[in-house]
C-alpha cells in the first residue's frame, strides 16, 4: 500500500511538473546573416509559432526587447477555441509593428475566412503562396508557403517574381525543405522559419515523436524550427521547453 501511495504520489508529481511546463514563456535568442555580400540594416524579428489553444502572455510579451517584425508561423488557433481569444493574441503580437502569418494545420480546420479577417483587422499580413518586400531593407523578402499537411503548398509560386532578393521563408511545417529543388531559385532563400512539431512536446528519457526544436544551419540557408508556444491533445510538456524566439537579423 505504501509502495502504492509512493508511486501515485510521483505520478500526480510529474503530471504537475508537465502541466507548469506547458505554460512557461522562453525567449531563445539567434543572430543570422543573411548574405556575406550583401549588408543589411539589423532587423530584430519575433517568431511563435503553434499557440493553440493558450493565450499570450501580455506581462510577458511587454517585457521583451523591441522588435521591428512579428512572424507567427501557423497555429494560432485551433477546433475549440474562441474567435475572441485568437483576436486578442493577434492584436498583442501585431502591436506597433509589421506582422506577418502564415497558415498552419489546424488553422485549416476552422473558418478560415473568419480567422483570415481577424488577422488582417489586426494590421497582420496573411501570406499563402506569395511574398512581399521587407519594408526594412531593399532586397529581402517575406514569403509564406501554403500549408503542407492540406497540400496547399506551393513553393514555385511562393517564390515567383523573386530575382536577386534574398529570402525569409516561413513554412509551418518544416518538411517544406524537401520541396526547395521544385523551385529554380531556392538558393536565394536564406532563413526558414518553422514550428507544428512542438519539439516532441512530451520527450520520454530524451525521446520523443520529433526533434527537438532547433536553429540547423545548411550550407546555403538557415532552419528554425521551433519547439512552439502552446501545446496540443494535452496541456504538458517535457523535455521540449515552450519557446518564443527574438532573431537578429544582419
Amino acid at each position: 500500500m505504501k509502495y502504492l501511495l509512493v508511486m501515485l504520489s510521483m505520478v500526480v508529481s510529474m503530471c504537475l511538473l508537465m502541466l507548469k511546463r506547458a505554460f512557461e514563456n522562453n525567449l531563445v535568442t539567434h543572430e543570422v546573416m543573411l548574405n556575406n555580400e550583401k549588408k543589411y540594416k539589423p532587423v530584430n524579428m519575433l517568431f511563435i509559432s503553434d499557440i493553440h489553444r493558450r493565450s499570450v502572455s501580455e506581462k510577458w510579451l511587454t517585457s521583451l526587447p523591441e522588435t521591428d517584425i512579428a512572424v507567427i508561423g501557423g497555429d494560432i488557433t485551433e477546433k475549440g477555441v474562441s474567435f475572441e481569444r485568437v483576436r486578442k493574441n493577434a492584436a498583442l503580437l501585431a502591436a506597433n509593428k509589421k506582422t506577418y502569418f502564415v497558415f498552419g494545420n489546424n488553422d485549416e480546420e476552422v473558418d478560415k475566412t473568419l480567422l483570415t479577417d481577424i488577422l488582417e483587422n489586426q494590421g497582420i499580413t496573411v501570406l499563402e503562396n506569395e511574398s512581399v518586400k521587407c519594408h526594412l531593407n531593399e532586397g529581402l523578402v517575406i514569403a509564406g508557403v501554403g500549408d503542407i499537411n492540406y497540400k496547399k503548398d506551393d513553393i514555385s509560386k511562393t517564390m515567383a517574381g523573386i530575382q536577386d532578393e534574398d529570402v525569409i521563408l516561413i513554412s509551418h511545417d518544416p518538411r517544406i525543405t524537401k520541396k526547395l529543388n521544385q523551385t529554380a531559385n531556392a538558393a536565394n532563400i536564406k532563413l526558414i522559419l518553422s514550428g507544428h512539431t512542438h519539439g516532441g512536446q512530451i520527450r520520454l528519457f530524451g525521446f520523443g515523436p520529433y526533434q527537438k526544436g532547433s536553429m540547423k544551419r545548411k550550407p546555403h540557408y538557415s532552419h528554425l524550427i521551433s519547439n512552439g508556444y502552446g501545446t496540443t491533445l494535452l496541456p504538458m510538456r517535457l523535455g521540449a521547453k515552450s519557446e518564443v524566439h527574438l532573431i537578429r537579423i544582419v
